[in-house]
């Protein structure tokens, strides 16, 4: 498997993955017009053409025959052209010191706070493809390409995760606090935000505090919680050094974890390589394997092994890879240390 950046003639095989994601997925709406604008965008932004508020970096993970099977993307800033809304859990003390009562309450603070730093986002594999060691080369190789272009991204980076929604796209923590402002179902306002139309948050969602113990126990449940689906991708960041701290999705509830640039494991354990080809030695590791290009980035995983400043691999990742031997690539074991022992044991 090859990531890629996306092309205009891949806008079928995005339609069909992104009708097959269902709702939640927000950045990767099944709108066909919405999406060949977004290639459109993608094409121009791995071309240098856009400013870092504009600048949306879509892969897709494609195999030998060139068929798309998955998309993920970075996103160089948000909120910086349109609005950016997050809930900020926090905590609202009422006391009464006369009657001996201090009770902290947990609340929700509508907040701009995220706006201005870069995102990972529309990470999604299609079922049959959820095998082996696809989902992780497809989350993680983004932070090859962060580490070789760190100065076309903020200095922390987010990702929201989808919320809890049962098989039907029915969302608790929208029917317990969403729809009493928006009056229309959880499919709509996500599809809404999917297309780019996301004044109606600020015209519709109420400004002032929302007091957690107010809404229905289904909706307390799942805030700060993710999709079942999504919960592999969470550990996949989460082993990365990313962490849900106080943010979620104003519509699902879903949480927001972040993480230092620099900090992100895949970022700071990266090298900078020569390549050489030949028989990886044993015990080989499986490693992240980046070309360093930006228009023609290529990254792949594959069995190789690191001495003396090269990175051994086989023809066929040399091909993948569109690379001779001598020429430059940026690695990193697919897996950190202590999980990967786990692995194999």
């Amino acid at each position: 498997m090859i990531i890629r950046p996306v092309r205009h003639d891949d806008l079928p095989s995005l339609l069909a993955l992104a009708k097959s994601a269902g709702s939640g997925l927000t950045t990767l709406p099944a709108d066909e017009k919405r999406l060949a604008h977004r290639v459109s965008w993608a094409e121009k932004t791995f071309a240098g053409e856009v400013e870092r508020a504009d600048a949306d970096y879509l892969f897709v993970m494609v195999d030998d025959d060139e068929q798309v099977v998955g998309i993920t993307g970075l996103a160089g800033a948000v909120g910086l052209r349109e609005p950016w809304y997050n809930y900020r859990v926090g905590t609202t003390l009422s006391a009464s010191p006369k009657l001996g009562i201090y009770r902290p309450i947990p609340t929700l603070f509508l907040v701009n706070d995220l706006c201005g730093l870069s995102e990972v986002c529309s990470l999604f594999l299609r079922v049959d493809q959820r095998v082996g060691s696809h989902g992780k080369l497809l989350s993680r190789s983004r932070f090859l390409f962060l580490a070789e272009f760190s100065h076309l991204f903020s200095e922390r980076i987010i990702a929201e995760m989808r919320g809890v929604s049962d098989e039907d796209g029915k969302s608790p923590f929208w029917e317990g606090l969403g729809r009493h402002f928006f009056k229309m179902p959880f499919s709509d306002a996500d599809y809404l935000t999917g297309v780019g139309n996301k004044a109606f948050i600020a015209e519709l969602m109420p400004r002032f505090p929302i007091y957690v113990p107010m809404l229905a126990q289904g909706a307390q449940a799942v805030i700060g919680q993710v999709h079942a689906a999504t919960r592999p991708a969470l550990r996949l960041l989460q082993s990365e050094g990313f962490a849900h701290r106080s943010y979620v999705d104003i519509f699902d509830g879903g949480a927001v974890v972040e993480c230092e640039t620099r900090q992100i494991r895949a970022v700071r354990d990266s090298q900078t390589l020569v390549l050489a080809i030949g028989t990886p030695a044993e015990p080989s590791v499986e490693y992240l394997i980046y070309n360093r290009q930006l228009a023609d980035c290529r990254i792949t995983s594959a069995s190789a092994h690191i001495a003396a400043g090269s990175v051994v691999v086989s023809e066929l990742t040399a091909r993948r890879l569109r690379l001779r031997a001598g020429d430059p690539v940026r690695a990193v074991a697919l897996s950190p240390a202590r999980i990967a022992t786990e692995e194999n044991n």
